[in-house]
């Protein structure tokens, strides 16, 4: 009797969880994935397979779940539910090597947190053979170079030992994230996952990146290939999957129909259709944005945004949606571009001078950059406006407690002033910090995705809150990848594609497809 085959390098030390068939059809199969942070359910049974020697295209808009699906691949986080398998055979992951000798390999988009500064080029390629066992932890750098030339070359790098020899913190981004992708395709991986790629990349480099693609599926090699770029999918992928609130709604396979990949991932059935409300129309000019350019990519447009008006901004994720945003909340600076309110001119070189201006953000990642850990709801609400909580420098706590109590009723939070943040559900967290900052009385209110993460009556009540603060004559800009939320809220719409505004009319004079057909045609011609 024939001795059984050796598992290949990649299946070593993966647990095995039951047998199939010795010739399965798919590289990575998914069924029934779920994961939930708190009571927030981000994946809500995700299930899909990839194929030996194909690109399989993930598409989803902000908060649609492709991050925690990635990261559940990856090993960063443990689902709550659901199977993997690779080669037809269940398994377990709980961590990045698991992941990795499990086969899989994710080159991340979030190129720094996946390099060590201090440590040498040289090093940093190396670093998973380590982290794997494959080579000892310690080696003198000299040691390395020649194993580190090696990994540079599966993309042609052409580095100079005393490239390698530098620390990786001198390297540009591009540079870095050639470090992530030369360091997993040395594995040979037999699942490749790439999450927005090309992000960074000129375009020589992104042409370089697609050779190699085309060499791994040559090699048997299924990838999974997230873009926002619609022309890229188009390109280089075979298969095509959607993902819209935790679910996939759409699988195509090539070639592909990007009106309905669209339609699919941004929604297309409007709970509120801007015919059946009043679209409000204003002639008060309050912001004047001139020769604005918010990606390096993008041309110079200017902009005139109303009092009285919510401005829905709507386009896929690298639109330059937070971008405009930030750039007149003075947290991001343009490319180029000049703001005057009320005809003068104003340069917003901080955020404190916005919000002394009457100008006031909701950013896009609220537990990031609107909480701290353990804060309690009146801390948080009152964090922006110390001045008017105190006096003489002192903390003047009924005050305080009083405002954090305002936020609660007139919002309409579930929760005591004095609980923390961190115990709220994700609606209620969303309403407080909506709450903090309309509790005044802005100039000008941004939002990016406001919506995120919130259920239907926190919805509700937040769009109620928008609309009463433009129809007191406030300058309401509003961003989101959803189309049912734009339609819901704004009275005027902008699309944005690569930076560009591509679309500029009134709610009631727009629909559906109209919006569609400008993300999807722009974006398929470039």
């Amino acid at each position: 009797m024939r001795d059984a085959p050796h598992p290949p390098k990649w299946q070593k030390g993966v647990k095995i969880m039951d047998k199939q068939s010795a010739t399965p059809p798919h590289a990575l199969e998914l069924s029934n994935i779920t994961k939930s942070f708190g009571p927030n359910q981000v994946l809500r049974g995700v299930s899909m397979s990839l194929t030996p020697g194909k690109v399989t295209a993930l598409l989803g808009a902000n908060g649609a779940g492709k991050s925690t699906l990635i990261k559940i691949l990856a090993g960063v986080y443990e689902m709550d539910g659901g199977e993997v398998k690779t080669d037809g055979q269940i398994v377990e992951i709980t961590n990045p090597v698991s992941a990795a000798t499990a086969g899989i390999q994710t080159v991340h988009q979030q190129v720094k947190e996946n390099i060590v500064p201090g440590l040498s080029v040289a090093e940093n390629l190396v670093f998973n053979e380590i982290v794997l066992n494959q080579i000892p932890p310690v080696r003198s750098l000299k040691a390395l170079l020649p194993r580190a030339r090696e990994i540079a070359e599966t993309l042609k790098l052409g580095w100079t030992d005393d490239l390698l020899k530098k620390d990786v913190f001198e390297l540009g981004i591009a540079d870095a994230q050639m470090i992530l992708l030369a360091r997993a395709l040395i594995q040979n991986p037999k699942v490749l996952i790439l999450d927005e790629p090309t992000s960074t990349l000129s375009e020589a480099e992104v042409s370089r990146l697609f050779e190699f693609v085309a060499e791994l599926k040559e090699r048997g090699t299924a990838i999974l290939y997230v873009s926002h770029h619609l022309a890229e999918i188009d390109q280089i992928a075979d298969d095509l999957q959607v993902l819209r609130d935790g679910t996939v709604v759409d699988t195509q396979n090539a070639p592909f129909n990007m009106e309905a990949a669209v339609t699919a991932m941004l929604g297309s059935s409007l709970q509120r259709a801007a015919a059946e409300r009043e679209i409000k129309r204003s002639d008060r000019v309050c912001m004047q944005l001139r020769g604005v350019k918010t990606l390096p990519r993008s041309e110079a447009f200017d902009l005139d945004i109303n009092y009285g008006e919510v401005t829905g901004v709507i386009g896929l994720i690298g639109a330059g949606k937070s971008e405009l945003l930030r750039g007149i909340y003075g947290a991001k600076k343009w490319e180029s571009g000049s703001i005057s309110i009320d005809g003068v001119p104003t340069r917003m070189t901080s955020t404190a001078k916005a919000c002394k201006a009457g100008i006031y953000m909701v950013p896009e990642d609220r537990a990031a950059e609107s909480m701290l850990p353990e804060w309690s709801v009146t801390r948080t609400v009152t964090l922006p406006f110390l001045d008017s909580v105190s006096r003489f420098r002192v903390m003047n706590r009924r005050s305080e407690k009083r405002r954090g109590t305002d936020v609660i009723e007139q919002f309409n939070v579930v929760g005591s002033a004095g609980m923390s943040m961190d115990n709220l559900s994700g609606g209620n967290q969303q309403k407080a910090v909506v709450g903090r900052w309309l509790i005044e009385t802005p100039k000008v209110m941004l939002l990016d995705e406001p919506f995120r993460g919130v259920d239907i009556g926190a919805r509700s009540d937040i769009c109620t809150k928008i609309g009463e603060l433009a129809a007191s004559g406030a300058c309401v800009i509003l961003a989101s990848s959803d189309i049912e939320e734009i339609f819901e809220v704004a009275d005027r719409i902008l699309v944005m594609v690569d930076g560009n505004v591509t679309i500029d009319d009134y709610a009631d004079k727009l629909d559906t497809e109209t919006i569609i057909a400008g993300i999807s045609e722009v974006s398929k011609d470039e």
